[in-house]
This record gives C-alpha cells, sequence and structure tokens, in this order.
C-alpha cells in the first residue's frame, strides 16, 4: 500500500492496487435501472455514465502533467480528487449556466456529456404550453416527489453494464477541448489559447480567471439578471433553450435574455475561497438581496479539500462559515460519494429552482497530487495525511460501487480505466501539433473588437426612433418639456437627460448604484429616473463596490445593459479587479462567445474646493488606463458628455465594450467659464435630429483655438480643459495663441490628435490633474516620443501625494497660474 502518493505514476498504480483488491459480495447483482445503493435514489446506468466523465477528468489530469514532462502542457492544475463534482452537473440542467472552480473538470465533462444527450434523445417531448420537457430520469423523480420538476436525469446512451467501447464522443469531445487549453492550442474553442480555462458557450459553461473566488460576484449578477429579466415577463416560455450570450439580438438590448427563465446559476470554488473579501461580498450581497425580498437564483458549492495551496482550512471552519451566511440555505454531502452528492446535488438544486434563492453545496473532498505540477505536497503534509486523501480517492469509491452493486467486476473496471487513459492519451498526441497563435494580432484580437461605423450607425438609428416611433413616448417621460426645447444646462444636467434618453432607447438598460435612486445620486445626476422609469429599471444597492460591479458583469452577460455607478473615484479602488480580472477579460478568454456589455459611472477628480479631502476628491487613474480593452471617457462639458454618453452605449451594445464614464465632480454644476454670469460653460442639449452630427467617436479629441492659436499646445483633459482654457485667455492677452486639445478619451488615447496639435504649432503643455508618477501625461508624452515628435514638450502635472482636506489641497493641485507659467517656459525656451 503506498502512502506518500505524490506523482501520476503512483496514483495510477494506486488505483489499479485498489480496485484489483475489491471483494465483490455474492449477494451483488442489481438492475441498472435500479438504484446503486439502498437509500439512495442514483440508478446504475447513471452511476456508470458518471464513472465515465470521473475518469476522463483523472486521465485529463494525467495526461497534462504527461504534456508538461516534456516542456508541451503549461497548465496542471488538476481536478484529481474532486471528481465527485460529476454528479453536481447531472442535479442540473445544461442550460442552467455554470461558472467553474478550476479543478471542477468532471463536471465539466459530464456536462458536455449531459448537453449532447439532451439533444440527441428521441425521449424529449413537448408539453401542451410548448416547453421541452427534459429528460425524465432520477432527477426528475427525486425532484418531483420535493413538488419540484428539476433535474435533467443521465447524461448520454443507457447501458446496462461496463462495456470495451471507451468513453462517449461527447466526453472525449470535453476532453479534446481541455487538452487544447493545456498545451495553448489556437483551436481551443473558447479561449483559443490564451488561457486554460473551463468554458464552453454551447453548454453554458461560462469561463472563468484563476483568480481566487473573481466569479462569485459575477455569478450572484448573473442570478439577478436571471429572475430580473423572467419578472420582466423574458424569456417566458422557453425553460428549456437559451441563445448564446451576445447574440444577434442583443445590439439594443431587445428583453429577450441569455438564459432560460427559470434557470439556476451554479457557482463552484474552493474551501480557502471563503475567506477571500470577493467571496464575502458574494455571500453578503446573496444574503442581502434574499433578506430585502429580492430572488436570487444560485446554488455555490464549495470543494473543500481541506487546502489552499499548502495552507490549511482549519477543521469546521468552513462547514461553520457557510452554515452562518445569512440568507444562503446549507447542504453538505461527502464529495467522494458519487451517490451522496448526487442525492444531496438534486436536492439542493431543487429547492434554488423551486424557491429561486441563493443555496450552497458543501463537498467535503481531497486533493491528490499536489496543487499543481511543480507542487511537491510532500514538503508540508506528513505521509500520514497524504494516505489518508488517498483512502478517500473517489474515483476507486465509485469502482467500489459499481462492483458491489455488480453493474461490474473489478476487472472490467480496469479494463475500462485503462480504455479511457489510452483515449485520453490519443487525443493529447493529436493536440501536440495543433497551431498556436502566431502573432500579438493574433493574441488581442477579441479583446476588444471596435467597429466604429457600426456605432455612429447605432447612434444614428437610436435617434430616428426616439424623433419617430418613440417621440411620443419621450415626450411623456420629460413630461412634455424636451430638454431641447429648454435653455442651456449643466453637465450634471445633460448626462440625466442623456441617461433618460439611453432607458427609453434601451428596453434592458439599468442603472444602479449607491443612492442612485431614492435621492437621485449624491450630485443629482441620476434625480428622478426612478420616478420615470420605475425601480425595476433604476434601484438603489446596498454599499458594497465589488458587488455592484459584480451585478453589471452578471447582467451584461445575461442579455442586459447594465450602467453601474461608483459613488466616488476613491471606492474603485476596493473593486478594481472586478473590471480588470472579470469584465475586460471576458471576451478575450471566450473569443467573444460571451460579453459583459457596461458603462460604469464614476464621479472623480479633485478641485471640489477643498471638500471632502482624497477620498472626494482622488485624481489617480492609473488602474483604469492599465486595463487592456477598457473604454475611459472624461466629459469635461456638457455639450460634449451626452455624445460621449451615447457613444459608450452603443459601444456596449454593439460591441459588448466596457466602458468607464468618468464624470469630473467639480463640473457637474459648474455654469461659467471665465467671468461670473457668463454661462460658457454651460450647453443646449441636442434633440435627436442632432445626435448624428455631434456624434463623438472613441478616440476622437476636441480642439479649440484661442488667439491666433499658432504659438503652443495644451493637450489636457477634465478640469484641465476648464482651467486650460481660462489660462489661454490670458496668454491670448499676451498675444500668445494656443490650441487647448481636450483628450476627451483617456483609453484609447486619440493619438492621431495628439500628433496633428503638437505638430501644429510644435511646442506641447501637457496639463495632467492625475498625479506625475503614473498619470495621464506619461501615456501622451510616450505617444509624442513614439511619433517622433521633435518640437518642445512639457509637463505640468499634480504632485505625487492624496489630495488633502481643505485650502491645502491647492499646493498639490494643478493650477491655472501653473499652466500660464508652463507656457511662458515653453515659449522662452
Amino acid at each position: 500500500m503506498l502512502s506518500d502518493v505524490t506523482t501520476p505514476q503512483d496514483l495510477d498504480e494506486r488505483f489499479r492496487e485498489a480496485v484489483g483488491a475489491i471483494e465483490v459480495p455474492a449477494s451483488s447483482g442489481r438492475a441498472a435501472e435500479e438504484p446503486v445503493r439502498d437509500g439512495g435514489t442514483l440508478d446504475g446506468r447513471t452511476a456508470l455514465e458518471l464513472f465515465d466523465a470521473q475518469l476522463v477528468s483523472r486521465h485529463l489530469d494525467l495526461a497534462a502533467r504527461w504534456l508538461r514532462s516534456f516542456g508541451e502542457g503549461f497548465y496542471t492544475i488538476g481536478s484529481a480528487g474532486h471528481e465527485g463534482n460529476a454528479a453536481v452537473a447531472l442535479a442540473l440542467r445544461p442550460t442552467d449556466p455554470a461558472l467553474l472552480h478550476y479543478r471542477s473538470g468532471a463536471f465539466y465533462c459530464a456536462r458536455v456529456a449531459q448537453a449532447k444527450a439532451g439533444q440527441s434523445t428521441e425521449t424529449i417531448e413537448t408539453t401542451g404550453t410548448g416547453d421541452p420537457a427534459h429528460r425524465v430520469g432520477v432527477a426528475e423523480r427525486v425532484a418531483e416527489a420535493m413538488r419540484a420538476p428539476e433535474g435533467n436525469g443521465s447524461v448520454g446512451g443507457r447501458r446496462d453494464g461496463v462495456d470495451g467501447a471507451g468513453a462517449s464522443e461527447a466526453v472525449l469531445g470535453a476532453a479534446r477541448d481541455v487538452l487544447r487549453g493545456v498545451v495553448a492550442s489556437a483551436d481551443e474553442p473558447i479561449a483559443g489559447g490564451r488561457h486554460k480555462v473551463f468554458g464552453n458557450a454551447a453548454v453554458a459553461v461560462v469561463p472563468t480567471t484563476s483568480t481566487i473566488a473573481s466569479h462569485l460576484p459575477r455569478a450572484v449578477g448573473i442570478g439577478f439578471a436571471v429572475e430580473r429579466l423572467r419578472r420582466l415577463g423574458d424569456g417566458r416560455g422557453r425553460p428549456g433553450g437559451r441563445r448564446a450570450a451576445g447574440g444577434a439580438a442583443r445590439q439594443r438590448g431587445e428583453a429577450e435574455s441569455a438564459w432560460p427563465s427559470d434557470a439556476i446559476v451554479l457557482c463552484s470554488f474552493g474551501d480557502a475561497s471563503v475567506n477571500h473579501a470577493t467571496a464575502a461580498a458574494a455571500f453578503n450581497t446573496a444574503g442581502w438581496c434574499d433578506h430585502t425580498g429580492l430572488r436570487i437564483p444560485v446554488l455555490f458549492v464549495c470543494e473543500d479539500n481541506g487546502l489552499g495551496i499548502s495552507v490549511k482550512s482549519p477543521d469546521g471552519w468552513v462547514a461553520q462559515t457557510l452554515r452562518a451566511k445569512p440568507g444562503i440555505r446549507y447542504f453538505a454531502a461527502d464529495g467522494c460519494d458519487l451517490v451522496e452528492t448526487y442525492d444531496v446535488a438534486v436536492e439542493a438544486a431543487a429547492w434554488v429552482r423551486r424557491h429561486r434563492r441563493p443555496a450552497v453545496l458543501h463537498l467535503s473532498t481531497v486533493r491528490l497530487m499536489g496543487h499543481a505540477g511543480a507542487d511537491a505536497e510532500v514538503a508540508y503534509r506528513t505521509a500520514a495525511e497524504i494516505a489518508r486523501d488517498v483512502q478517500r480517492d473517489p474515483l476507486v469509491a465509485t469502482a467500489r460501487l459499481l462492483a458491489g452493486a455488480g453493474l461490474a467486476t473489478p476487472e472490467e473496471l480496469i479494463a475500462r480505466y485503462d480504455e479511457v487513459g489510452w483515449q485520453v492519451r490519443k487525443v493529447a498526441e493529436e493536440v501536440l501539433g495543433e497551431r498556436k497563435l502566431a502573432s500579438a494580432a493574433d493574441v488581442v484580437a477579441p479583446l476588444a473588437p471596435r467597429r466604429p461605423v457600426r456605432v455612429a450607425r447605432a447612434v444614428t438609428e437610436a435617434a430616428g426612433r426616439a424623433a419617430g416611433p418613440a417621440a411620443a413616448a419621450r415626450s411623456a417621460v420629460f413630461d412634455g418639456k424636451l430638454p431641447e426645447q429648454g435653455g442651456p444646462l449643466t453637465l450634471a444636467q445633460t448626462i440625466n437627460a442623456a441617461l433618460a434618453d439611453g432607458l427609453l432607447d434601451y428596453p434592458q438598460l439599468t442603472i444602479f448604484g449607491e443612492d442612485v435612486a431614492a435621492k437621485g445620486g449624491v450630485y443629482g445626476v441620476t434625480k428622478g429616473l426612478r420616478d420615470r422609469f420605475g425601480a425595476p429599471r433604476v434601484f438603489d444597492t446596498l454599499l458594497d463596490e465589488t458587488s455592484i460591479l459584480g451585478l453589471g458583469l452578471g447582467a451584461g452577460l445575461s442579455g442586459m445593459l447594465p450602467v453601474p455607478e461608483i459613488q466616488y473615484l476613491a471606492y474603485l479602488h476596493n473593486a478594481e479587479d472586478q473590471l480588470r480580472g472579470e469584465a475586460a477579460t471576458m471576451q478575450y478568454f471566450s473569443r467573444g462567445a460571451y460579453r459583459n456589455p457596461m458603462v460604469v459611472r464614476i464621479a472623480g477628480l479633485a478641485y471640489q474646493d477643498g471638500f471632502g479631502g482624497h477620498f472626494h476628491n482622488d485624481n489617480s487613474l492609473a488602474v483604469l488606463r492599465d486595463v487592456p480593452g477598457l473604454v475611459l471617457a472624461v466629459p469635461s462639458r456638457a455639450d460634449d458628455a451626452a455624445p460621449m454618453l451615447r457613444s459608450c452605449l452603443a459601444s456596449a451594445a454593439v460591441d459588448g465594450s466596457v466602458c468607464v464614464f468618468l464624470e469630473p465632480i467639480a463640473l457637474y454644476h459648474t455654469r461659467d467659464l471665465h467671468t461670473d454670469g457668463d454661462d460658457e460653460w454651460l450647453a443646449p442639449y441636442l434633440g435627436p435630429g442632432g445626435w448624428t452630427a455631434s456624434h463623438v467617436p472613441i478616440g476622437r479629441g476636441r480642439v479649440y483655438g484661442v488667439g491666433s492659436a499658432e504659438d503652443v499646445t495644451i493637450i489636457t483633459f477634465g478640469n484641465g480643459v476648464r482651467m486650460s482654457l481660462r489660462a489661454a485667455a490670458k496668454l491670448a492677452e499676451e498675444e500668445i495663441g494656443t490650441r487647448v486639445l481636450d483628450l476627451r478619451w483617456l483609453a484609447p488615447l486619440p493619438v492621431a490628435d495628439i500628433i496633428r496639435e503638437a505638430q501644429a504649432t510644435g511646442r506641447v503643455l501637457v496639463v495632467d490633474e492625475t498625479r506625475r508618477s503614473g498619470g495621464v501625461g506619461e501615456g501622451v508624452v510616450a505617444a509624442l516620443v513614439d511619433a517622433g515628435f521633435v518640437g518642445s514638450a512639457r509637463r505640468v502635472a499634480s504632485i505625487d501625494t492624496f489630495v488633502p482636506l481643505g485650502p491645502a489641497a491647492r499646493h498639490v493641485l494643478v493650477s491655472e497660474e501653473a499652466i500660464t507659467q508652463g507656457a511662458r517656459t515653453l515659449l522662452a525656451r
């Protein structure tokens, strides 16, 4: 008996030894349609099929280590010891969205086979309502006993015992998917060689990153969206089908859900993740929603092997933690016992589907072969600890179950193990020669597609609807007082009107965040929107930025067009990975099969006359500009704000873009430019007839000419625009002509505009209200250098510090005086 199993060879030998030693009772001999064990509901046929999924998952782990041994495999975190999660897949429907832990390999294999069987079975019937009925199996019978028609039954073609045919074509297809990811094949069907993920749009498996617990807030968001769309009537009458997430009908955000109306969300994770702040946020939000009466149909599955790499979870801690989550029903099972896992998973899934409320399934598992290929667990685990885990090997346990039921002999089970292993190794050899990503262009192709012509067309079409079929509704929403018929508006008023127009044009657009509904926003930007459009479309959330963005991630993925608000820029830093690690990677890791379009509104930047200190005057944008593919818009004045917001909404709808719309707080209610009462910072709101002509493409700046506009170019954004225009007026009095370029878009930067305007004068002053280190100005100067600009350039930026309270803020932020002095210095060179 081996006591320190740490290698693929050891694990393989242990399986053969343990299964070969199984003693089959003389009285065994159950029929395949009977429960495989007394007291359980899992029948023999289904158990045999689940065993196949478990075998394929185990051999995928062995193949990944084999590929790594000669430098052709690049991912070795495996599922060995967690294969019981295959039973969880069978407790769900293949149309239920699943966000999987990186050790949920057997679940993935079972889900693919389950979906294939559902497509090909001849037992699917149609109910009187036109809904496709699911195959009647054990899950159906158990759920029916609970008065809930849940589950999906079996995964593949029926058989009465083990045969020599090996794993099914569907399960081997899943194996090919996974192995292509392991070898970084460009033909891998979801990420295309960019990462090894469990993902498949055809079977509703949403790819997740390896960031610990970062997918849990998205899962809550999907659950929220499923229920919100169901209550709005979307997806009704389609419980058995789904459209591909991000389908053609999504451009305007039509009332169509990506998931069936009665779907539940599956989200699996490891035991160490329960300690992570992101997981705590997701659990808290699910419980908070349940407490307030909002339905969140999410089944969390904690696959608890007791280890976070080398750090042990204290005995009883995970169970105590999960049991204590308010508003979340707790279920538990031995994840190494296929019958128990299946029965409890069916019960848990049925409960969530019936009640539309969150639950957690706590599976006790083991981890075999260490955390990953390079992990020598003997360095931190005793031989006795490893031996205890080996004794609970779920594959051996299932083999013992099948042999004890008389469904297969030990010899047949070992033969099947070998046959599946040969099939998986053959697939591994076949994917070795597949092409890899060959260029930087190949790598970034799905990151952030941009179709500016289609975006412009979408804006024009929106204008046509607003002036035509929707004109009456628009007039009613504005109480007969259309914004274009009134006087000039402030930045805040313009954004409010543009949001109202967006809500009118995009049926799936929702606005949510802290204080956005009843109060109308801290600065009144969303005032009156809830009253006009109702609480389902404009609503307040709990005070947690991670959860706000998570709701947006799930809602966008599910067919909605979310516009979450982060109340202050400084608050974003609590949750920035939801943008970096989750939002920005979705199209990248799914080749566009999944998207999470959204426009995140953030009030930010400084110059509130010293009010509030750092947390209300944050001037750091580095984290946003560092996120690949993210669009960062900063409107400085009213006549830009509306067209820029329309561009963001259209880009999100057309291209699935993740946009951040950063609104300078200090300019929200600013009216004057040069002198008190001149009202030059106000602007009239353009009606639909002017939307096409005023369209602002993403990545295009705006130029102002002051005086001769021939002497110096000032490049700036946000509060810097107003300060620079005031400074330019003073310079004009000294007969210095200035061009002021408002960048408007900080990601992507309007590089062509930067180069053109810099060359126009040969002297560039970059006015950057963010910090000198890591600020926007660095990107502008780098663009000039890359373009070979040979003129003079200088930066004026805020100091590398946090913004202090009160008048002291003036000492660290860019000032008009610093701008005028910087221009003079350039001219004196």
